[in-house]
């Protein structure tokens, strides 16, 4: 495996961006992953790395480098609601335009490496990125293939870029895992998903995950469901596979 971790620059700055993708066989299909509200760590390395493993150009762009932070780890200490607190404070620094001109970013960047591929493109997004997944879909229609929300939140909202409109504006194959059990996306806001997905004909598969909640996902969350988890990477994978070749 080759790992890199770049400046990319972008409209309002440059983002350290984690790179990984096999030795051998290139180029490799490119799939952006966009990073949940605790930012860039080492459990989400692995998990590009997994990715990457299976044969794919894993893109992992720090979204909070518009305020200068990288890790949450490298960060003074708070007490826990001050933490928390602070990590909502990040999250709510950013938006979906501003992440789809790091998607465009991104996606230039690359195009001018000959290790990742010029065909089609993926992109996934966990919690608070799940919106940007998809979105990144809509805004580039003709590149990504295939897109995927990892309990999302703000499924629907009111806004002209809600996934559960931007999902209507692609072709391309989406996917949404949905926690049983999630604050952030309660079980009436994925019912409402679900239904004006499928109203509107899109390309998209809405699953709920029964027994877990929100994050079940990572490994290092102490609401880590295994059996969850792998089912969410063969779902991933087998998406990956119709897609992106």
């Amino acid at each position: 495996m080759i790992e890199q971790t770049v400046d990319i620059p972008t409209k309002d700055g440059k983002t350290t961006t984690f790179i990984v993708h096999p030795e051998r066989d290139g180029p490799h299909p490119i799939v952006l992953f966009f990073m949940d509200a605790p930012a860039i760590r080492e459990e989400l390395r692995d998990m590009a790395r997994r990715i990457a493993a299976a044969g794919h150009y894993v893109m992992l762009p720090n979204l909070y480098y518009r305020r200068g932070v990288m890790e949450l780890a490298d960060l003074p200490p708070l007490p826990e609601a001050e933490a928390r607190a602070r990590m909502f404070d990040l999250m709510g620094s950013i938006s979906i335009p501003m992440v789809m001109d790091d998607a465009d970013a991104l996606l230039d960047f690359a195009d001018r490496d000959p290790a990742a591929s010029p065909g089609p493109a993926g992109a996934i997004g966990y919690c608070m990125s799940g919106q940007y997944a998809i979105n990144a879909a809509a805004r580039h229609p003709e590149r990504i293939a295939c897109g995927a929300s990892l309990y999302g939140v703000q499924l629907v909202t009111d806004r002209p870029d809600s996934p559960h409109l931007a999902a209507q504006k692609t072709p391309a194959e989406l996917y949404f895992a949905c926690a049983e059990h999630d604050a952030y996306a309660p079980l009436e806001m994925v019912e409402a998903l679900d239904v004006s997905l499928k109203s509107a004909g899109a390309n998209a598969e809405v699953e709920i995950y029964p027994g877990v909640h929100h994050g079940f996902a990572f490994p290092q969350r102490a609401v880590y469901d295994k059996p969850a988890a792998e089912r969410h990477w063969e779902r991933l994978f087998a998406l990956f596979r119709r897609n992106l070749g």
